[in-house]
């Protein structure tokens, strides 16, 4: 039983540096374009508008008033 809680805690390690790899990753991607002011609005428009697409479609696909 004891292995059996190990090998749970460590696939949430895996999952939390599987995260924090991909936020650096995607960040140090994106950092050059959040200098410029234009594109830093445009790309912050742009992610404002992927959390509206997710969240309409989700309300409708779940029927949520």
């Amino acid at each position: 039983m004891n292995e059996f809680f190990q090998n749970v805690s460590r696939y949430a390690s895996y999952f939390v540096t599987v995260m924090l790899g991909i936020f650096f990753f995607t960040f140090g991607w994106l950092k050059p374009l959040l200098q410029k002011p234009a594109t830093a609005i445009a790309l912050i428009g742009f992610f404002v508008a992927g959390l509206f697409f997710i969240s309409f479609t989700l309300r409708a696909m779940l029927g949520l008033a």
